[in-house]
């Protein structure tokens, strides 16, 4: 595949159906069904995804945390900033990267609203990085909780949801720890009765972490196709889970990856035929053909169009031998009042 060939992943969508908030209960998002064995679609409610999916299979959960990372803090000449941490677990309070929306200059300092600051320390073209300073010894982590707001998709910008609402609804209820600028968003429609209906049926799940970053947003380039790779993003797979998953590809369990992350993930650490522990970046680029070792089955949202998320979700439907590509899919969401994007609603591909 070429980047000439991105065209193909062009669709037009209503404005209507780009979901503001997520719809509550969680589990009464739209469900979009494809069995790609028969070619049959099926509409249904996410809250009966259990009758869909096998006995004794798992789904692997993308648990990373949504953090807060957009500040507005002050300059030192009494000017405001907007300051937007690219931070993850790797980073440490000596150089964090962040991006800024004024002009600002090496040796500069950046205030919070309780006397703290950020130091600029250094820059490389748009990135700039900074030296978190604190009298109270506070990490970058709590100031981002105690004074930073949740960012997101420039789509969701205006909903007007209150912080504390959109901190607890634009994350998963599975979240647990990590560092990301968005939500893995396949995972928002779960609730504990989608859960208990899973387990009823011996669907088990196992968590894997991949932080979504910045570049998630970033458009496709050639480079991308000519290297093979994308921006790079933090993963973690413990030993345990590796582990799980080898059991279940030995014993014919289903894997089905909730999420293009948490297929990334996988992806990421099966060689050679088995799943391997491992924690640090991944660059991996995703795109048709390719040959799909880690799931068996992907539940995911309806993603952006030409992105790398819709190009992984068409190599997916490619080697299960799909009779019809993610556009016309697409479109047949759309003629039926799908929701698309971060709160929209939920493929499932079998």
């Amino acid at each position: 595949m070429q980047f000439t060939d991105l065209d193909r992943y062009g669709y037009d969508l209503p404005p209507e159906l780009i979901r503001k908030q997520g719809v509550e209960p969680r589990d009464n998002a739209r469900l979009f069904v494809y069995d790609t064995g028969t070619d049959t679609v099926s509409f249904d409610t996410f809250r009966n995804i259990a009758a869909y999916l096998p006995e004794r299979s798992f789904l692997v959960l993308n648990d990373t945390r949504v953090l807060p990372v957009r500040l507005w803090l002050t300059k030192e000449t009494g000017g405001k900033i907007e300051v937007f941490v690219l931070m993850n677990r790797r980073e440490s309070d000596e150089r964090i990267p962040v991006l800024v929306d004024r002009k600002v200059s090496v040796g500069q300092k950046l205030f919070f609203p309780n006397g703290d600051h950020l130091d600029i320390i250094g820059q490389d073209e748009q990135v700039f990085f900074v030296r978190l300073i604190s009298q109270e010894s506070f990490s970058v982590f709590r100031m981002l909780e105690r004074f930073g707001q949740t960012p997101l998709p420039h789509y969701l910008e205006g909903a007007g949801i209150p912080e504390d609402i959109l901190r607890e609804r634009y994350q998963t209820v599975f979240a647990r720890s990590g560092a990301s600028v968005a939500a893995p968003t396949a995972g928002l429609h779960f609730t504990e009765r989608v859960f208990d209906s899973l387990r009823k049926k011996d669907i088990g799940s196992l968590s894997v972490t991949l932080d979504v970053g910045q570049g998630t947003f970033a458009p496709l380039t050639e480079k991308n196709f000519a290297s093979k790779s994308l921006h790079t993003e933090y993963i973690s797979v413990s030993d345990g889970t590796a582990h799980d998953l080898n059991a279940a590809k030995v014993n014919g369990h289903p894997i089905i990856a909730v999420g293009t992350t948490a297929l990334r993930t996988l992806e990421s650490v099966r060689q050679s035929g088995r799943f391997s522990a491992f924690s640090g970046p991944t660059d991996i680029f995703i795109f048709p053909p390719y040959h799909f070792e880690g799931a068996d089955m992907l539940l995911t949202n309806f993603h952006l169009p030409k992105t790398s998320l819709m190009l992984l979700v068409d190599a997916f439907l490619r080697d299960k031998g799909a009779r019809r590509d993610i556009v016309s899919l697409y479109r047949l969401a759309i003629e039926n009042g799908f929701a698309f994007y971060s709160f929209g609603d939920s493929m499932l591909i079998l």
